[in-house]
C-alpha cells in the first residue's frame, strides 16, 4: 500500500486517502446504471423516504473510496519512484468484512477517506507476498462516520 513493501507495513500506520464529493448528478449517474432504488433515482420518492432527500448508493460510496486508495496509492508511488526508491506492488484483495453505511451520503456531501493498517502476516503459499490488513473509514464534513469496512490486500515482499 501506498508503495510500501510488506516489510514497511506496520500496524498503527494511517494513511489519509484524499476526499470524494457525491454530485447530484453522479449520484443519479451511478444509480440508475447500478442500484436504481427510488431515494437513489428519484427526487420526488427520496424527498419523501426516510432520508428527505436524494442519496447516495451504498455502492457507489464504496467506489468513491476505491477511486481515492488508487490514487493515493498511485501518487505515492510516483512520489518514490521520483526519490529514486524502489516500489511494491499491489496484489489483489482476498476480501473484505464489516462493511457498514454509517450515515446517508447526500448529493454535495465531501467525504474524507482514511486506511490504517491493522495487521500483517507472511503468505507460505506466496513467498513473494504478504497479506496486509487494514481498516478503513470514510467521514462527512460534520465530523460524521459515515462508512467503514475492514480489508486485506497482497503485498509484494522484497526480494
Amino acid at each position: 500500500m501506498m508503495g510500501l513493501f510488506f516489510e514497511e507495513c506496520e500496524a498503527g500506520m494511517r494513511f489519509d486517502l484524499g476526499e470524494h464529493r457525491f454530485t447530484g448528478e453522479a449520484i443519479l449517474r451511478f444509480a440508475r446504471a447500478y442500484d436504481p432504488q427510488t431515494f437513489h433515482v428519484d427526487d420526488e420518492a427520496a424527498a419523501r423516504s426516510p432520508f428527505g432527500a436524494l442519496i447516495a448508493s451504498g455502492w457507489h460510496t464504496a467506489a468513491g473510496w476505491m477511486r481515492c486508495f488508487v490514487d493515493s496509492n498511485d501518487q505515492a508511488r510516483r512520489e518514490r519512484l521520483e526519490r529514486g526508491e524502489a516500489v511494491s506492488a499491489l496484489g489483489p484483495s482476498p476480501g473484505f468484512r464489516n462493511l457498514k453505511w454509517l450515515k446517508p451520503v447526500y448529493a454535495g456531501d465531501v467525504l474524507t477517506f482514511n486506511l490504517t493498517i491493522t495487521g500483517k502476516r507472511p503468505l507460505a503459499s506466496r513467498p513473494d507476498w504478504g497479506l496486509v490488513e487494514m481498516h478503513s473509514d470514510g467521514t462527512n464534513r460534520k465530523g460524521e462516520l459515515a462508512f467503514a469496512f475492514d480489508g486485506k490486500v497482497l503485498v509484494a515482499r522484497r526480494r
